[in-house]
């Protein structure tokens, strides 16, 4: 019986993929693009008889489609072929999505494709993510987090990435561990990672003024978004990595994707997008992709930028309360008299009822070290939120998921 993923991919191939291909965005095009850095480094253009909008990574050359592919939330193989076959170029991962599954799922669309028609990124965390490293010295991280990688290539089934993240750093402390640097060097000497990097979710400018400042680094993933307070700053902070060479990649571009947790009003997925590849400063975009529907949006921002009026309007960019997105600014946390790790918790929040991913929300709820009742022996929550979340039913409601058995996510 024919599945119903596949008649949705067909479905799309028929009415998308013609389209997107008469618009040049295939693979073939993008295989004559790994030339050298042009002195500028910054440079947008398209390939010729194409509208597809490309942009250089910093000082790694490669030259990219301003849409990429963040495969976090994805479990349908059938969905990344789709993308692949429509010229995306750039696939993102990590060692701990979906426990191991995602970079599975990965390497089982991409064997047996020619290794020069994709790209591939995925991440690995150190000790400020990886609670097995903590209190390791520097030689013993290196080899716990290579482990890690060489466990990710394994799943992947590959011999090499294209960038290989330190994932989810938001210290400048994190950005100079000794042990996942020399990690990441190692794994670029080996061959085995093209390119390094390092992910950060929060205190983004201080991260990426860290990594530049750390002259090893070849790329930062950052949260970047209409939604940020600090979006002002972080676009500075973008503009002085890539004036150093440094490539940038967009994530949390959408936001929450809803502004309701009742999921009635979505955000606009395509005005979002728009607004952070609008920074001419950052090379490609990873937005989440879930759906064929949004992967016709996806593409269709990869030939045009332009936000129109209602697009600027949806955005809501007076609106400074509300959404679903936490920005892991950290003001809250100095009003919780139990120290909760409310920014994770708020972000865990963010992936179950924006993201509908329950098993990343379970995983990231259950590294935290959380009392049984967080909340207990508080009459009213003290902790606020500059965005105006109502903390204390957050917390409650998404602690809940601490009972729920993990194979019940498998």
């Amino acid at each position: 019986m024919t599945g119903k993923s596949d008649l949705k991919r067909r479905d799309f191939l028929k009415k998308g993929l013609a389209g997107i291909a008469a618009a040049g965005a295939v693979p073939a095009v993008f295989d004559k693009m790994a030339g050298t850095l042009s002195a500028a480094g910054r440079q947008e253009s398209a390939p010729a008889g194409s509208r597809v909008i490309i942009r250089t990574l910093g000082r790694t050359g490669l030259r990219i489609p301003v849409v990429s592919m963040g495969i976090m939330n994805s479990d349908n193989p059938n969905l990344v072929r789709a993308a692949l076959d429509s010229g995306v170029f750039l696939l993102d991962t990590a060692h701990g999505y979906m426990r191991g599954r995602n970079e599975q799922m990965i390497g089982s669309v991409i064997k047996g494709r020619p290794r020069n028609s994709f790209l591939l990124a995925t991440k690995v965390p150190g000790p400020n993510r990886d609670r097995s490293m903590q209190g390791l010295g520097p030689e013993e991280v290196e080899a716990a987090f290579l482990r890690n990688f060489d466990i990710s290539l394994g799943r992947l089934g590959l011999e090499y990435v294209d960038i290989l993240y330190a994932h989810n750093v938001n210290k400048r402390e994190d950005v100079f561990n000794q042990g996942v640097i020399d990690a990441l060097l190692e794994a670029k000497k080996s061959g085995k990672a093209r390119f390094i990097g390092v992910s950060t979710h929060s205190n983004e400018p201080e991260v990426i003024r860290a990594a530049i400042e750390a002259k090893v680094y070849d790329v930062v993933l950052t949260a970047y978004n209409f939604r940020q307070d600090h979006r002002e700053e972080v676009s500075k902070a973008i503009a002085e990595a890539a004036q150093a060479g440094v490539g940038i990649v967009a994530m949390k571009t959408q936001a929450g994707v809803f502004w309701d947790k009742e999921k009635t009003q979505p955000i606009n997925m395509k005005a979002a997008l728009k607004w952070a590849l609008s920074d001419p400063n950052v090379t490609t975009a990873i937005p989440g992709c879930t759906a064929f529907d949004q992967l016709n949006d996806d593409l269709a921002v990869m030939t045009d930028l332009t936000l129109t009026p209602e697009e600027i309007r949806d955005l809501r960019l007076e609106q400074r309360t509300g959404g679903l997105y936490c920005q892991q600014c950290g003001n809250c946390l100095s009003g919780c008299p139990k120290s909760l790790p409310i920014p994770e918790l708020m972000r865990s929040y963010m992936y179950a009822y924006g993201y509908r991913n329950l098993a990343l929300a379970h995983e990231l709820v259950s590294s935290l070290d959380l009392p049984d009742n967080p909340c207990q022996g508080c009459s009213a929550c003290t902790a606020s939120c500059v965005k105006g979340f109502d903390l204390a039913s957050r917390v409650k409601d998404i602690t809940r998921l601490r009972t729920v058995p993990t194979d019940f996510f498998a």
